[in-house]
C-alpha cells in the first residue's frame, strides 16, 4: 500500500466546522466511556528557540485506523514571518499496521480539534444565557475559539486580553470588521466575563481567581506541558464543577494537576468533559465551573480518519 500524502489545501477543502465539531464531540464521549486507547504523550522542549513539540497517538475502539501526530509550537516564529504552529498526522491501519496516509496539515487539524473541544466544553458548561466571552491570548487559537463558540451560541460581546497591545488591537479590528462586538480588556476586566477561554503558552497564572465572578465558566486550553500554567490553583478551589478531557494527562501536566499539587482540590474532583457533552448540566446560577483541556490523541485519530474518509472514501 502506497500511503496517500494529503496537503493542507486538500484538507481544508474536505473539512467543515460541522464535521470537526461532530467528530470531536463523539470522540470526547467515547473517551469518557473508556472506548479509546491513548498512551502518554511525548513532550520535547527547545528553550533556545522558545519551541516545543508534542507527539500524541490515539485509537478509538473498533475503528479501522489509529494515528500518530506531531505538533509543534515555536513562539518566536511570527517575528520571522513564520507561523507559530506546524505538524502532521500519520494515519495507520489498526488491522494491518500499514500507513494509510500522511496528512501534511501544518498543524491545522490540531488547531481545529482544539478549537472544537474548547467551544464544546464552554458551551456545555457555561450558563445558558451567558453571552460575554473573554479570550486571553491573541494568536490563532484565540481567533478560532471566538469563531467556533459563536457557532454554538449567541455572543454579544468579546473581550480580548493580550500581552501585545498591537496584536490585541489587530484581533479586535478583524472581528469588528466581520460584525462582531470585540474590544480590548485588562486582565481583571476579562476575568469578570461570564465565559472565559485562555489560549496562551503561559508558564504562570494569567488571571486572578478572585476576579472570576460567581456563575462564570472558565476553559483553559493552553496548559499542555508540565512547565505551562494558565489558571491559578485557587480558581479550582472555587469551582463547583471541574471537567478534564483526560484525567491522567490533566493531573500530570494540566492546570488541574497544578491545583491538586497545591492542595486546592483533590485528584478525584474532576468529571470527564465527554460526560458533560452527553448529558445537560444542572448548575446553580452562582456556580463557577472550570474545564482543563490538554488535548487527547483519540480526538486526533477520530478527526484524521473523518477527513480521510472525505478525501478517500
Amino acid at each position: 500500500m502506497t500511503p496517500l500524502v494529503l496537503d493542507t489545501a486538500a484538507i481544508k477543502r474536505a473539512t467543515t466546522p460541522e464535521l470537526v465539531l461532530a467528530t470531536v464531540r463523539t470522540a470526547l464521549i467515547a473517551h469518557a466511556h473508556g472506548r479509546t486507547t491513548v498512551p502518554p504523550p511525548i513532550h520535547l522542549q527547545f528553550p533556545d528557540t522558545d519551541g516545543d513539540c508534542h507527539i500524541k497517538a490515539g485509537w478509538v475502539t473498533d475503528t479501522p485506523d489509529f494515528t500518530v501526530k506531531i505538533a509543534t509550537g515555536f513562539y518566536r516564529n511570527p517575528a520571522a514571518g513564520l507561523p507559530t504552529n506546524h505538524g502532521l498526522v500519520c494515519v495507520v491501519s489498526a488491522r494491518t499496521g500499514q500507513i494509510r496516509a500522511i496528512l501534511d496539515d501544518q498543524g491545522l487539524l490540531t488547531a481545529w480539534r482544539t478549537a472544537a473541544a474548547g467551544a464544546l466544553a464552554t458551551h456545555a458548561m457555561a450558563q445558558a444565557d451567558a453571552a460575554t466571552l473573554a479570550v486571553f491570548g491573541t494568536g490563532e487559537q484565540a481567533r478560532l475559539q471566538i469563531e467556533w463558540l459563536a457557532r454554538l451560541r449567541p455572543i454579544d460581546t468579546v473581550l480580548v486580553h493580550g500581552r501585545s497591545q498591537d496584536k490585541t488591537r489587530s484581533l479586535c479590528e478583524e472581528f469588528n470588521d466581520r460584525g462582531y462586538h470585540v474590544q480590548p480588556a485588562s486582565a481583571d476586566e476579562a476575568a469578570a466575563a461570564s465565559m472565559i477561554i485562555t489560549t496562551t503558552p503561559a508558564t504562570t497564572a494569567i488571571l486572578h481567581a478572585g476576579h472570576v465572578r460567581a456563575g462564570a465558566h472558565v476553559t483553559g486550553i493552553g496548559t499542555d506541558m508540565p512547565h505551562k500554567n494558565e489558571l491559578p490553583p485557587a480558581l479550582f478551589a472555587r469551582a463547583a464543577l471541574i471537567a478534564t478531557d483526560d484525567h491522567q494527562q490533566c493531573l500530570d501536566h494540566g492546570d488541574f494537576g497544578h491545583a491538586v499539587r497545591a492542595g486546592s482540590t483533590s485528584d478525584t474532583s474532576d468529571t470527564p468533559v465527554g460526560l458533560l457533552l452527553e448529558r445537560p448540566i444542572e448548575r446553580p446560577d452562582g456556580a463557577i465551573t472550570v474545564a482543563d483541556l490538554t488535548g487527547v490523541g483519540a480526538l486526533d485519530a477520530a478527526l484524521a480518519s473523518a477527513v480521510l474518509r472525505e478525501l478517500a472514501p
